[in-house]
């Protein structure tokens, strides 16, 4: 594929075209408006809108006057269907219908439209975490062809690819880009900074555990610190304190609280980036060629049922129960989420950085009247299991996903929208409303330099390199649709005491076999499954790669480290 020029090569060789007239005004109008500030000049702003003006105008001459499209709902989404959908309007004149749905709806409505051929909407935006699916299935168009061909006089030349920082989780195992991010957000530690900082508070937790009341590196001193505000602590201004937050209703996001890396973080998974090799953090295994799924249960040489899995979800079960509010059980992922900014928890071991807009809103228990956060966010500690070299955490790449079957001129309407939402013009207005970024160029504002202070850690983490180390679901899953939904129905037979940890993963790593038979008995477009035979669990278990043997001590002795020190390691390049 082609690179496309960065918007300073395209500056260059285009000084002096002459402007376009139709939108022009409109463009002048949100370039000073709404989009500021922006990584481009106000001049340079209004050369890319003109290209885009450009572009439309040739697919309204075809009939193209309206386009479809969905995603989530977070901040980042509804800041483009309620504003930059209205300005791409006023701008283009093709008029934009962005419908905001829940993130389950959005991979059950695209799963649908992949089976029947048909599209349901004109462009996605999907998470990258259906990555493999998508190169599987062979319904969704890859972007690198159609750049370079039937999308090419409609691709922005100033897209710049390079510039974006998630393209690399939207590749599949042939190479090729399949999705353009449009939204990026980690899970990472959150603490009351606060809290951790009080002399009385630093002075009782050493003398009873130690060593120091900091940033947890791993599983055990974070559950010590929430064994200490939780019982020890107890209350902060009058009010009960809690050493931990999480969610446990039987619900389709409880099954992301454990895809979205919680095995990796407590140490199921190979060493290896971006998700383990060969099995990754949903314990799958491929073969030889890094892309044929072998197995997910011990048995066939995954690691969803082994000693590393039931240990995660056994330290998730009891933090629960024992360190957050009672609530916290029958909770979804979207109750659950706002919970911490009401003031009473203390930490959380695994919080997504999508909230950080609205944690930082004047008057909330959790920010000072400065408007700077009494919060801040770390790496996630890692399990007993935890390995240098594994994966760190989650990072979520939410991208513009078009099927091949749909009709090639709203498809075209489609990406230009898309291109749009993520262009240079209105990136960097769109991160500091949603706080998800995209581009290298935004992160590196002087605008986020100035306001780091407001955003508890996350521009220094986006900066460093450290970053890398937080991926999102890998190409290993053949069918996400099909396989995500059969972990949080074997999670909550856990959380409810239904079943034990072990007998959950069981059942959960013998199922997700079972469907892969199913998909390889039914054939896939690409590198469909092909299961190891079954062997006893004993001799799959090993000392020196996935799956792991169990350890004699799950709860090695606690780490923590300074917070200061650990934004240092970030700005050398550490994770931590």
């Amino acid at each position: 594929m082609k690179q496309y020029l960065s918007a300073a090569a395209l500056a260059a060789l285009t000084l002096g075209a002459p402007a376009v007239q139709a939108g022009e005004a409109e463009a002048k109008k949100w370039i000073d408006t709404e989009f500021q500030p922006s990584s481009l000049n106000p001049k340079q702003q209004l050369m890319e809108m003109q290209w885009f003006i450009g572009a439309a105008q040739k697919l309204q001459a075809r009939g193209i006057k309206e386009v479809h499209v969905v995603s989530e709902t977070i901040a980042t989404h509804e800041y483009e269907a309620k504003t930059l959908a209205r300005a791409f309007e006023e701008i283009t004149g093709i008029k934009v219908k962005h419908d905001l749905i829940q993130e389950g709806d959005v991979v059950e409505k695209l799963q649908a439209s992949m089976q029947s051929g048909k599209s349901i909407y004109d462009g996605w935006v999907s998470d990258s975490d259906l990555i493999g699916t998508h190169y599987r299935y062979g319904a969704v168009m890859p972007l690198s062809d159609y750049m370079d061909g039937a999308g090419r006089e409609f691709t922005n030349p100033w897209l710049d690819l390079t510039d974006f920082i998630g393209t690399r989780f939207t590749r599949a195992p042939d190479g090729k880009l399949y999705q353009l991010p449009d939204q990026q957000f980690a899970n990472l530690y959150w603490f009351r900074a606060d809290l951790f900082a009080r002399a009385d508070l630093k002075e009782k937790f050493k003398a009873k555990y130690g060593y120091e009341l900091g940033v947890p590196l791993n599983w055990s001193a974070y559950e010590d610190i929430a064994e200490f505000f939780t019982n020890d602590v107890k209350q902060i201004d009058g009010k009960p304190i809690y050493g931990h937050m999480d969610y446990g209703k039987k619900d389709p996001s409880l099954g992301w609280r454990f895809t979205d890396a919680w095995l990796s973080m407590a140490g199921t998974a190979d060493k290896g980036l971006p998700n383990g090799s060969p099995i990754d953090e949903w314990g799958i295994r491929v073969a030889m060629d890094r892309c044929t799924p072998v197995g997910a249960s011990v048995e066939r040489g995954g690691a969803t049922n082994s000693p590393a899995a039931v240990y995660a979800l056994t330290k998730y079960i009891d933090w629960m129960k024992k360190y957050a509010p009672r609530e916290a059980t029958g909770m979804t992922f979207g109750e659950a989420g706002p919970v911490p900014a009401q003031g009473q928890i203390a930490q959380q071991v695994f919080w997504y950085t999508a909230f950080t807009a609205d944690m930082t809103k004047p008057g909330l228990p959790v920010v000072n009247a400065d408007g700077t956060p009494k919060w801040r966010m770390a790496p996630s500690p890692h399990g007993a299991y935890w390995k240098p070299g594994m994966q760190n955490g989650y990072q979520d790449v939410g991208a513009w996903t078009f099927l091949k079957q749909h009709h090639p001129d709203r498809t075209a309407a489609a990406w230009l929208y898309a291109q749009f939402v993520t262009s240079k013009t209105v990136s960097l207005k769109k991160s500091i409303k949603g706080v998800t970024f995209i581009r290298e160029s935004d992160i590196r504002h002087d605008y986020f330099t100035q306001n780091a202070a407001k955003y508890g850690g996350l521009i220094e983490f986006y900066r460093s390199p450290a970053r890398v180390a937080w991926t999102p679901t890998g190409t290993n899953v053949p069918d996400y649709p099909k396989l995500a939904q059969l972990w949080w129905k074997n999670i909550a037979t856990a959380v409810s005491g239904e079943v034990t940890p072990q007998a959950a993963m069981d059942t959960l790593a013998d199922e997700m076999d079972q469907v892969m038979a199913r998909l390889e008995r039914a054939g896939m477009a690409n590198c469909p499954p092909k299961l190891n035979p079954r062997h006893d669990a004993v001799h799959r278990l090993v000392t020196y790669a996935a799956p792991w043997k169990k350890l004699a001590n799950e709860k090695p002795a606690g780490e923590t480290i300074g917070y200061d020190q650990l934004l240092q390691a970030w700005k050398a390049g550490r994770a931590r």
